[in-house]
């Protein structure tokens, strides 16, 4: 991407987001999933990476949330409330890591702490000498919108602090909402899944949209005028943070009748698990999925062990908060733009994920039927690397109206395979270029034919239309003879090559898939695209693609005989590779001078024509391009070097004791012989194995003879 493409894009990136942030944390009726909203912005952070002369410190990703709602009363925080710089995968975890230690004295020891992350609405309490008083949303990090009414209908947010606590101990040095010494407490309001689930049968039954997620509902409760409405909806309240000065702390450790376990606290108070403590025995709700950590390898255990039950947790939670734990540190690292540096959300893989859409192939399957399959930027989805989605058929595309060029949203559930499921058509640049039907097969060059599927079963050719019956339209290739049809082609193809992580199975799954239209796009695949289907694995799509890498480099005579030319076998391969050295001196040959070839030994009349026939097709030698465009290496021939099997032509068969028939053919042709596969007039040995067949037979009837393996081992 240039340098004046980049700056259009995050231009169109820039007013995206300030469009989603209005209609999520203003209007209250958000546009997209949190994952497209975090891809989107994850793509601006690397452009501006890229391109630092963009930087303006008043863009919208410097903003830590929206414009607090006109209908609420605005509440200046006394703290600005700050936003979480992400962390997506291991590695960005790591250079956070590295980033803050660069920071800190050389050899500064601390400790993490984890934490999990709750999907739902940040606010801060204002406690005055106790009492609650008052609570607002984060805002735009320096004003809110007060939600106290709203909040008091969660009963796990305590309307008093024990009396023990209401004391000087408390005093912040900052006034309060009505003057007195305040504790502010930060946390997240949720709903629970479970809450959510009950709501959404009750919106249906009333003809109400249903909540994507239970951070949207819980917003959608708290952010509304009346306090019924929020109570009805039980949400709930998780604390993670507290405000105050706590010098006088330790007078709080032995009141008369008290529950504090001194054990626990921490004189003066100095990490933030001391926090979490402290919040605990006041009285707040604090999640018991928590832990201190050593190092980042403690981290990742944490992280890793809570997504296994992360799928069952009865909120809604999309990653861990880490956090230097000694607060002392915390104050050293301090705060740039709109995030503390000692703290970051490393979030899980996301389902969903914004890409471009560089181009839209089109493959043939093995039905003829032509399938669109979309190339994108590469992106992480759901814990993978994805750069390709089918796109199912022509109708599909005109459904979502996708054009290349556009942003689109990919998703990819689980192990789903991933797909295309919206166009972010407000990113469009005016460049984009629409998907074309093609009027002829991409593979054969025969004119395409157009089918309607109805739903009753029903196919019909395109002329004649039957009314009062749904259908999808299907391109197809009618060509029975097309080369993207032929699995046994297929087959033969990367048995010649070697790829034997490939059978038939595997092949047959990867056309329906659209993967694959011909053999040449077997060198195209990449480890996401095998890992995202059904019954494959990482492993096993590692084992393909390794295999697949290490054969690119063949020989001339195999790639002779790979290509599938008629008549031409393994032996003919040979014969034709010794001949012309190379693949370009074969082709200049065969497009000319039908003699050359007729002239070789071995090659009668039918093979040279076969083979002439074949290097003067056009779609013969485009398929030769698109291999060696993907990477397939065709290496010259060498010259035969003469021994003592020179001039002689052997067969095999059955089965040899002390070597497999390869390696004996191996043996033959390092000493100049030759191996056929059938026997002749011209053969001139016959090397047979236990269990030999019809070529023995072969054999006797024509007086060739016959070696058994001690033998043929034995030859001068």
């Amino acid at each position: 991407m240039g340098k004046l493409e980049a700056q259009k894009r995050i231009q169109k990136l820039r007013a995206e987001i300030v469009r989603l942030r209005q209609a999520y944390h203003v209007e209250n009726a958000p546009a997209v999933t949190d994952e497209v909203y975090d891809s989107l912005t994850r793509e601006l952070k690397n452009l501006l990476k890229e391109y630092p002369e963009f930087t303006d410190p008043n863009a919208p990703e410097n903003r830590v949330a929206g414009e607090p709602l006109p209908k609420f009363v605005k509440v200046k925080h006394q703290t600005r409330m700050l936003s979480l710089n992400d962390a997506f995968n291991i590695e960005e975890l790591n250079e956070w890591e590295k980033r803050i230690k660069k920071l800190l004295p050389a050899g500064t020891k601390f400790n993490y702490f984890c934490e999990v992350k709750f999907d739902g609405l940040a606010v801060s309490l204002i406690y005055e000498n106790g009492k609650f008083m008052r609570g607002a949303t984060r805002g735009d990090g320096f004003i809110g919108e007060d939600i106290t009414e709203n909040l008091k209908t969660i009963n796990s947010i305590p309307l008093m602090l024990p009396p023990r606590l209401v004391k000087p101990a408390y005093r912040t040095g900052r006034e309060g909402a009505g003057g007195g010494n305040s504790l502010e407490i930060r946390g997240e309001a949720v709903m629970s899944k479970a809450t959510l689930e009950k709501l959404n049968v009750k919106n249906k039954k009333e003809g109400k949209t249903p909540f994507a997620n239970t951070r949207n509902a819980a917003a959608g409760s708290l952010r509304q005028l009346d306090p019924k409405l929020a109570a009805e909806r039980q949400l709930d309240f998780f604390a993670y943070d507290i405000y105050g000065e706590f010098q006088n702390f330790s007078a709080l450790l032995h009141p008369s009748g008290g529950t504090f376990r001194e054990k626990n606290f921490e004189v003066p108070l100095q990490t933030h698990s001391g926090k979490h403590t402290l919040l605990r025995d006041i009285g707040f709700k604090v999640d018991s999925h928590e832990t201190v950590c050593k190092n980042l390898e403690e981290v990742i255990d944490f992280i890793k062990k809570f997504e296994k039950v992360r799928e069952n947790f009865p909120y809604g939670t999309d990653g861990v908060v880490v956090s230097v734990n000694e607060l002392k540190l915390q104050e050293t690292l301090g705060v740039v733009g709109k995030a503390p540096r000692y703290v970051v959300a490393f979030k899980y893989p996301a389902e969903r994920a914004t890409t471009v859409v560089r181009d839209v192939k089109i493959n043939v399957g093995r039905t003829g039927v032509l399938t669109p399959l979309a190339i994108f930027e590469p992106t992480f989805v759901a814990g993978s690397r994805v750069s390709k989605a089918t796109l199912h058929n022509m109708d599909q595309i005109k459904r979502l109206d996708l054009k290349i060029g556009d942003t689109v949203v990919i998703e990819k559930a689980g192990d789903v395979i991933p797909k295309v499921v919206e166009v972010l058509t407000r990113m469009r640049s005016g460049k984009e270029k629409p998907v074309k039907i093609p009027e002829k097969c991409p593979t054969c060059g025969t004119r395409v034919e157009k089918k309607e599927n109805f739903a009753d079963g029903r196919v019909q050719l395109a002329g004649g239309m039957l009314k009062n019956s749904s259908f999808s339209v299907a391109y197809y290739c009618p060509n029975k003879k097309c080369p993207a049809k032929d699995e046994r082609y297929l087959e033969h193809f990367v048995s010649v090559f070697d790829i034997y992580e490939m059978g038939p199975k595997i092949l047959r799954r990867f056309k329906d898939e659209g993967l694959i239209t011909d053999a040449a796009d077997i060198f195209t695949l990449q480890k996401e695209d095998i890992e995202n289907l059904e019954r494959f694995g990482e492993k096993s799509a590692e084992n393909i693609i390794t295999e697949i890498k290490s054969k690119k480099k063949i020989p001339l005579a195999k790639f002779l005989w790979a290509l599938g030319i008629l008549h031409v076998g393994e032996e003919t391969a040979r014969d034709l590779a010794l001949h012309f050295g190379t693949l370009e001196k074969l082709i200049s040959s065969a497009r000319g001078v039908l003699a050359e070839i007729d002239s070789i030994e071995n090659i009668g009349p039918a093979v040279s024509k076969s083979v002439y026939n074949f290097f003067r097709d056009k779609n013969n030698l485009n398929f030769i391009k698109k291999l060696e465009k993907n990477g397939v290496v065709v290496e010259k021939a060498e010259k035969q070097k003469r021994g003592k099997f020179t001039g002689l032509t052997f067969v095999l068969t059955g089965t040899l004791a002390g070597m497999s028939r390869e390696i004996a053919k191996e043996r033959i042709q390092a000493q100049g012989g030759k191996v056929s596969s059938s026997v002749s007039k011209n053969t001139s040995y016959v090397v047979a194995g236990a269990d030999a067949g019809s070529k023995l037979t072969n054999a006797e009837k024509l007086g060739v003879r016959i070696l058994d393996e001690t033998e043929f081992l034995k030859m001068p």
